[in-house]
């Protein structure tokens, strides 16, 4: 492992701290259960006692938390900032995932983009025996979520290249590579919808529209079983575009209007 240089400068030196202190907040971010040191420290490149040294203080103030003999993840405090700034929308948005998840009688969540991933924002699951249950925070690759991929869709193609991978890691057989997703994404500009079926996961389909708001560009997914959500397509999109309709009469880029 290469021995970074140490500045002399004592601003420069603060400034340093604080761009690897966000490195590892990264490298966590990419690993939902946790790493250990050894791997943070050979993730970011620094030595092992420079990572100690910064997720002490980054444990200090709860941005990360121990799991265990050795383990370390994100912690609280970062979930609360992010709530924090995400107050508005819930609130706003909330009535209608209740409306929403009561119609389908299947699993809604908020989502808005988080680099590469979606960060689920808020979540209503279904009340019924067979559902979906997934996390508040970021949960998975864009790419490979119905949630995601109409998010993608918002972006210029070069600025989407430059994002993702020319290698999209596969997480299931149905996973899309690079040129499909592409390929998919007129089809998405086009319907203003996108799902995914077995994509990330085995069993779990999704689809999802995007929320052009005052307050920012977000995601509206309903999440259910595969089986479930391929037979009832076409009443889910409909259901679900017009709850789009909705949400962005009321909260759409100019107050009130469409």
């Amino acid at each position: 492992m290469s021995q970074p240089h140490e500045p002399d400068h004592p601003r420069q030196a603060g400034i340093q701290v604080i761009a690897r202190a966000a490195q590892i907040m990264r490298a966590l971010g990419n690993a939902p259960q946790g790493l250990s040191l050894a791997a943070i420290a050979q993730e970011v490149d620094l030595p092992r006692s420079t990572v100690q040294r910064i997720i002490n203080a980054l444990a200090d103030e709860m941005l990360v938390e121990h799991t265990g003999p050795g383990g370390v993840r994100l912690g609280p405090a970062l979930g609360q900032l992010i709530n924090q700034t995400q107050i508005d929308i819930i609130s706003l948005t909330r009535p209608y995932l209740h409306e929403l998840s009561d119609q389908l009688q299947e699993s809604v969540c908020l989502c808005s983009l988080s680099g590469d991933k979606i960060y689920i924002i808020d979540r209503i699951v279904a009340e019924r025996e067979l559902r979906v249950v997934f996390p508040i925070g970021v949960y998975a690759p864009a790419y490979a979520t119905s949630a995601g991929k109409v998010l993608l869709s918002e972006m210029p193609e070069a600025s989407l290249r430059s994002l993702l991978p020319t290698s999209l890691p596969a997480l299931t057989e149905k996973t899309l590579n690079l040129s499909q997703l592409l390929k998919q994404m007129e089809h998405v500009r086009q319907q203003k919808i996108s799902s995914d079926m077995d994509e990330c996961i085995d069993g779990v389909g999704s689809c999802a529209v995007a929320l052009e708001t005052y307050l920012g560009l977000f995601s509206l997914a309903v999440v259910g079983p595969t089986a479930r959500m391929l037979s009832g397509v076409g009443p889910v999109s409909e259901t679900l575009l017009r709850c789009k309709q909705d949400i962005e009469r009321a909260i759409g880029h100019v107050l009130g209007k469409n």
